[in-house]
């Protein structure tokens, strides 16, 4: 028999084995496969700190996620939250920073990235008529797969995560042979400014963990399901982030900066020669095509809830009659990564997508000790982060720290787009008032 989600006629097929591997899925996506070599090229033998301090701040920012999870049965993940906390204004902001300026120009870019490693083996994909007609392949195949049942949806997210983490770990467990102990001994501890502006960049390979539950309203027992999940999820990504670090450094020594492009290919080539390389494209590919594929399963039930909040079309509230999927949003948001994927780039990018996360990160801190007093009352047990405040203070604070290494042009660019996100909710306002 299926669990239904009754507010919102969705069925419950997300349990802790789907949600742990959803978010390992996501955020395991293409940044692990390129950046060893950038963040050794900046910290050199202690780029291990990098991680340290990533690994940290996301375990503080994915207990907040836990609690505010665990207590909210429907769908919108990060938009619900801050909009339960803070209201319409804050919600809107939350939910259209968050899906286009983070998740929709992060798909496109990596819809580019993966067509230009399909070109080892398809040179045809360098031509612009090609490429687009790829791209519609990705983004309309990967959507009909989610239309068709969430259960589709996730089972090939499943896949896809199961496929990267076995090759890695292979990957990890070969190189053992092929590392010397030399290459990872400290030199001098770098600077701390060095330190924050290599995090801030790194960051972007620990985003995602917020995407799987935007499928709030399709998660089994979420008191249960999502604190497991997370804890689960962001374990595996930290242990599998510092073993690829290590063996990249242990392998490739001073030659890491060699491979920024590929380092994971370089390591790959050593231990098995040219189908090293082959083997590497693969792996690359069926994480980026991962990656997407979370992001089509989880982020359209944003626009989903918004809709049924008002500020969104009321045609994305819309649930297939035979599926149970809100169609017309998963089409909205594929149509939409489709149209950005023919213009996107990725690495000029990924800082701003990293500042717009962080932000909306500490928003779900804020909503955490918000929400918290709103069921203070309340007698039915809940998960609550440990230590009262402590825990959400220090992450406040980490994340300010984060933030304040973007450039004078990125704290401008971040401005703007929420000033035109804050007009846009106003003529919205008043459009609804005059009807």
């Amino acid at each position: 028999m299926q669990l239904f989600s009754k507010e919102e006629n969705l069925k419950r097929e997300i349990g802790v084995r789907s949600l742990s591997l959803s978010i390992l899925n996501i955020t395991v996506g293409s940044g692990i496969f390129v950046l060893p070599a950038i963040i050794a090229e900046n910290l050199g033998t202690s780029a291990i700190l990098a991680y340290l301090v990533c690994g940290v701040l996301i375990f503080l920012i994915a207990m907040c996620f836990a609690e505010v999870g665990s207590n909210t049965i429907l769908s919108g993940g990060v938009y619900t939250y801050v909009e339960n906390a803070f209201g319409s204004y804050v919600g809107f902001l939350a939910n259209n920073l968050y899906w286009l300026g983070s998740c929709v120009i992060s798909d496109a870019a990596i819809a580019n990235a993966l067509a230009d490693t399909l070109k080892y083996f398809f040179p045809f994909l360098g031509i612009e008529i090609f490429r687009i007609s790829f791209f519609i392949f990705v983004f309309a195949g990967l959507a009909i797969i989610n239309i068709r049942s969430v259960k589709n949806g996730v089972r090939f997210v499943e896949f896809a995560a199961i496929s990267k983490i076995v090759f890695l770990i292979l990957l990890i467990i070969s190189s053992f042979s092929f590392v010397e102990i030399e290459n990872l001994k400290w030199g001098t501890t770098p600077p701390i400014n060095n330190i924050g502006t290599t995090s801030l960049l790194l960051f972007y390979a620990f985003m995602g963990l917020e995407a799987p539950l935007s499928n709030g309203g399709e998660i089994k027992n979420p008191k249960r399901t999502v604190p497991l999940g997370v804890f689960i999820g962001i374990s595996s990504v930290l242990i599998l982030y510092v073993s690829v670090q290590l063996i990249s450094q242990g392998v490739l020594g001073n030659t890491i900066t060699n491979y920024k492009a590929a380092p994971l290919a370089a390591i790959a080539n050593i231990i098995f020669g040219k189908v090293g390389i082959m083997i590497i494209i693969f792996a690359t590919t069926i994480s980026m095509i991962g990656g997407i594929a979370g992001e089509i399963l989880s982020i359209p039930r944003i626009l989903f809830a918004g809709a049924r909040k008002g500020i969104m079309p009321k045609a994305m509230a819309n649930v297939h009659p035979r599926f149970f999927t809100p169609h017309i949003a998963i089409i909205t948001y594929a149509t939409i990564g489709f149209l950005f994927s023919i213009f996107g780039g990725f690495k000029q990018l990924a800082i701003i997508s990293s500042a717009a996360s962080l932000i909306i990160y500490l928003g779900i801190v804020l909503a955490t000790l918000k929400l918290r007093n709103k069921h203070l009352n309340n007698i039915e047990k809940r998960f609550k982060t440990p230590g009262g405040i402590a825990i959400p203070i220090l992450t406040i604070c980490a994340i300010v720290w984060l933030l304040s290494n973007l450039t004078k042009p990125e704290f401008f660019g971040i401005a703007v787009f929420i000033i035109v996100l804050s007009v846009i909710y106003l003529f919205i306002k008043i459009f609804a008032k005059k009807n």
